[in-house]
């Protein structure tokens, strides 16, 4: 160890690090790694050290036509003509091969985006239960679905098709779920992909494409391309593309849906958010302090369906300030791939500059920050890294900026209510409509209250994503929903073929 690396046990953490994808020059077409058709690149920067560690092809619309000419040659040939439960048995494999990648596949995930490992070591095991779900679908898709004409004399036979080439655009929070989430419905439907993941984290995408070629799928099935934003709008408008599945932004998710809307062209859109956590006079605080950095500040608050609004009683408000400024507080914050770490860095410099300038705008607007506020200062090699203080705001009302809009980082707002109807009113008073969360000692008090809220899931004293239960945004959250049979039926086109009996 050197005496720079003695200094900065972060640096030499990294240094130690041997990761299959780093400096690379290909993309993953027709079942194998080919060299870019351009020249350009596209840096990968460690957000806890502000170190580029990475770097990958900035794709061009060549490398598209390559990739969604490979995928339409795919969706010609035997795997749209296979059983559902032949390519269950290939999702099956690749969930096994994930497995077997679990460590790449966190480190690379943090050393991109700045995710704790205590939260991207379950990236892996997500990934491939996720897999195995959607291929227990297969006897779905294989059910006879045959109906009788309501007035008799006929019946229609009702056939699932698959749609064709699909587009898969991922966000760069969660890169290898969001991804998942989209690949098996499409593969077990019988899609063949073309997979563009966000700029800033493109190399853990490529350990999936190792375990997909690593499972025996057939060439052509899965593609990849990297590169800019740019890139997924040649993909998006591509005349080979018959389905946009998209997660990120609202601005970006609005242009993606315009030009689907101008193609004909099916989308699913799962975008922003900013969902509250109504707490109920009866709720038990202690219970709801050990969630609530899951369910309000998971993955450094960047993540679409967290609760950054807690709506608090006014009986109980001090109460409720003290309780999250106490947990919150409490949270380590530094490197993320010490195992210890509860909050990393902002994941792109960007967002660390967004972060601040909503933090500054709360401050000038008159909240209080009970703890944080600003941005953070870190040693150990982490001082160059895109840190802002865990940050919680009291005193928050519903017309500042941080209460209305989503600030994708590590700052919650505590709102006062006075009675459960101001409190449904609050969290219905949004563009968006994604997650939210109840808590409250009575059941049926809470599933109420719940019911009342116009948004897409509702947790109660938890949040949590189930596999089998849709998922998708009302309003500016999106369009849409993934998981589910109904993430399936996204990849899928209808046929009734009518007979008499």
């Amino acid at each position: 160890m050197t005496s720079a690396t003695h200094d900065a046990p972060a640096l030499a953490a990294r240094q130690g690090l041997s990761l299959p994808h780093t400096h690379v020059d290909t993309i993953f077409v027709d079942g194998a790694w080919q060299p870019s058709r351009g020249t350009g690149r596209n840096p990968v920067t460690d957000p806890a050290t502000g170190e580029v560690w990475g770097s990958v092809p900035d794709g061009t619309p060549e490398d598209v036509d390559a990739a969604v000419g490979a995928a339409q040659r795919a969706f010609q040939g035997e795997w749209p003509r296979l059983a559902p439960s032949e390519r269950a048995a290939y999702l099956l494999r690749i969930a096994e091969e994930v497995e077997k990648r679990a460590g790449e596949l966190s480190l690379t995930n943090s050393r991109e985006n700045g995710s704790p490992v205590s939260e991207s070591a379950g990236a892996a095991a997500n990934a491939a239960g996720i897999l195995r779900y959607f291929a227990t679908l297969a006897e779905y898709l294989e059910r006879d679905d045959v109906r009788p004409f309501p007035r008799g004399g006929g019946e229609s036979v009702v056939r699932r098709d698959p749609l064709g080439v699909c587009a898969l655009i991922a966000p760069w929070n969660f890169p290898i779920n969001l991804v998942i989430i989209k690949l098996a419905p499409a593969l077990l439907a019988g899609c063949t992909v073309v997979i563009k993941p966000a700029s800033p984290t493109p190399l853990s995408i490529r350990v999936i494409m190792d375990a997909v070629a690593a499972a025996g799928v057939p060439a052509g099935v899965v593609n990849l391309v990297t590169g800019s934003g740019r890139l997924g709008d040649v993909l998006v408008k591509h005349s080979g593309v018959d389905k946009v599945a998209f997660t990120g932004s609202t601005p970006v998710g609005r242009r993606i849906a315009a030009a689907c809307g101008e193609l004909l062209r099916p989308v699913t859109l799962e975008l922003g958010g900013k969902s509250s956590a109504i707490v109920l006079t009866d709720a038990d605080l202690d219970a709801m302090s050990e969630v609530i950095i899951k369910s309000s500040m998971r993955n450094t608050g960047q993540t679409c369906y967290i609760s950054t609004r807690i709506l608090a009683p006014a009986s109980r408000y001090d109460e409720v300030v003290d309780m999250v400024t106490a947990t919150i507080a409490a949270g380590k914050q530094g490197d993320p791939l010490a195992p210890d770490t509860v909050f990393g860095p902002c994941a792109t410099e960007s967002q660390y500059r967004t972060v601040l300038e909503y933090v500054e705008s709360g401050l000038a607007e008159g909240a209080r920050a009970t703890t944080g506020g600003r941005a953070a200062t870190l040693s150990g090699g982490l001082e160059n890294g895109y840190f802002v203080e865990p940050t919680v705001f009291a005193d928050v009302t519903p017309d500042m900026r941080i209460a209305r809009e989503e600030i994708f980082g590590p700052v919650i707002c505590i709102l006062k209510y006075d009675d459960v109807d101001e409190a449904v009113a609050l969290a219905n008073n949004t563009e968006f409509g994604l997650g939210g969360l109840v808590f409250g000692s009575d059941p049926d008090a809470a599933l109420n209250v719940a019911d009342r809220m116009d948004t897409g899931s509702v947790g109660l004293n938890f949040f949590a994503s189930n596999h089998a239960a849709p998922f998708g945004g009302r309003h500016d959250s999106g369009l849409g929903t993934e998981y589910g049979v109904e993430g399936l039926n996204a990849y899928l086109s209808y046929k009734s073929i009518h007979r008499r009996v």
